[in-house]
């Protein structure tokens, strides 16, 4: 079924913002999940929004000496395994089994695409 997501980059005060509206936690943090698939009006094949603070980002890329790029790629998966229900919040049992399969995307992206085959 086809899905869209929406994805937004935002800075350290925008996803600030955020995060005290919508959790109660007046502090950066670096990515935010917000479902369409929750309430009254869902709408077929809406996930939902992923925002990212480039700002956090950028910084815990330095911290693990990884590229920004990297850190990017593993806050979307995560953000997006949020929109599909896991939740690593609920139980040490749910963190593992979200956790197991950020690895599992992470590697899938990683792994080098089949190359198309010529038509003879």
């Amino acid at each position: 079924m086809p899905c869209e997501l929406s994805i937004a980059l935002v800075g350290d005060r925008e996803i600030a913002a955020l995060n005290r509206s919508y959790r109660g936690k007046d502090r950066p943090t670096d990515v935010l999940a917000f479902s369409q698939r929750e309430g009254e009006a869902v709408a077929p094949g809406l996930l939902g929004d992923v925002v990212i603070s480039f700002d956090t980002a950028a910084r815990q890329a330095r911290r693990r000496g990884a590229r920004v790029e990297d850190e990017l790629r593993h806050l979307l998966v995560h953000g997006l395994l949020h929109l599909l229900g896991y939740d690593h919040e609920r139980s040490p049992a749910d963190a593992r089994r979200m956790f197991r399969r950020a690895r599992e995307v992470l590697a899938f992206l990683r792994s080098p695409a089949p190359r198309a085959r010529r038509a003879s």
